[in-house]
């Protein structure tokens, strides 16, 4: 009889236990599902504070756009999808996404704000998407345009080696593409010379957020030809600084001459450059120092042959 009793026991604690493992692996099997739902809801509501910033970058509001932006980037760390875990996840693809299109209109709006130092952190930020997901999501309309913008901000920052590497990068597909040919077209005109060229590309330019930095390239040729005009004549007629300069205008001119070259004069019709001749120090040529070098190179070469 003791013997039954202690028979039925065992069997009750193996149904119990039975019971708790099922619950268990049920349990375990909810997890999924459980976690799936608490991205998808991270997702809605990342999605929401998108769609209020999308709706002040139309409207311009740069404030209340750039406080937007640096809330989404701080849930944008709460996905496990993104680089450079790369987790797959159920809503990887999803995540993925809403990134890419996050950092694309942060792009575009440290364009609007003039900001090359937020446009150069958010295209690096931006570039993985572009290179590290191409067998992940689908790409981008605004890949090439993007990467073209980023070529042109290296060519106003005259960081051409760095503008030569990403160019290296590129696919032969994407050299094809309108935007990054009008920003190698551009380089090539910049390093003939061909400055004429390179302001008339300002009326042609791709897309719209090309302007931006354009108009800084253009400034920066203008100072390149004042600099060497300053340098080769004593004077020129409005007329000829104009036309060298390629201003469409005198009043153009006069507002370029007052406000980056105040050293320069202009009075009855006539721009003169010796004020600023007089001002530049005169920088004396160390032939003493040059002589002594040249001929202790002469000595070493003498004892190496």
């Amino acid at each position: 009889l003791r013997a039954r009793c202690i028979l039925l026991c065992v069997l009750a604690e193996l149904r119990s236990l039975q019971s708790l493992a099922f619950g268990f692996a049920a349990f375990w099997d909810s997890i999924p599902g459980y976690l799936h739902f608490i991205m998808e809801a991270k997702l809605a509501d990342t999605q929401l504070v998108f769609d209020k910033f999308k709706v002040a970058y139309l409207r311009n509001d740069f404030e209340t756009s750039c406080t937007l932006l640096s809330q989404l980037k701080v849930k944008l760390t709460e996905f496990p999808g993104l680089p450079p875990l790369f987790q797959k996840t159920p809503t990887a693809v999803q995540e993925l996404l809403l990134a890419r299109d996050i950092f694309e209109h942060a792009v575009v709006l440290s364009v609007k704000t003039e900001d090359q130092e937020d446009f150069e952190r958010h295209f690096l930020q931006l570039k993985p998407y572009y290179t590290d997901t191409r067998n992940l999501i689908p790409s981008s309309p605004q890949e090439y345009p993007i990467f073209g913008l980023n070529l042109l901000r290296l060519l106003v920052q005259n960081r051409i080696a760095e503008f030569h590497t990403e160019l290296e990068l590129l696919s032969p597909e994407a050299m094809e593409n309108p935007c990054i040919r009008h920003a190698v077209e551009l380089e090539q005109s910049f390093m003939e010379g061909a400055y004429n060229r390179v302001l008339s590309a300002r009326q042609a330019v791709p897309h719209e957020t090309y302007v931006y930095f354009m108009d800084l390239l253009a400034k920066t040729v203008r100072d390149e030809i004042a600099g060497c005009s300053e340098k080769a004549y004593d004077y020129l007629s409005l007329t000829d600084a104009k036309k060298i300069l390629m201003f469409p205008s005198d009043q153009e001119l006069l507002k370029y001459v007052a406000e980056d070259h105040p050293e320069w004069e202009t009075r009855n019709g006539f721009v003169y450059f010796q004020k600023a001749k007089d001002l530049a120090p005169c920088k004396e040529i160390p032939s003493l120092q040059l002589i002594n070098q040249a001929l202790g190179y002469a000595r070493e070469l003498e004892r190496i042959v």
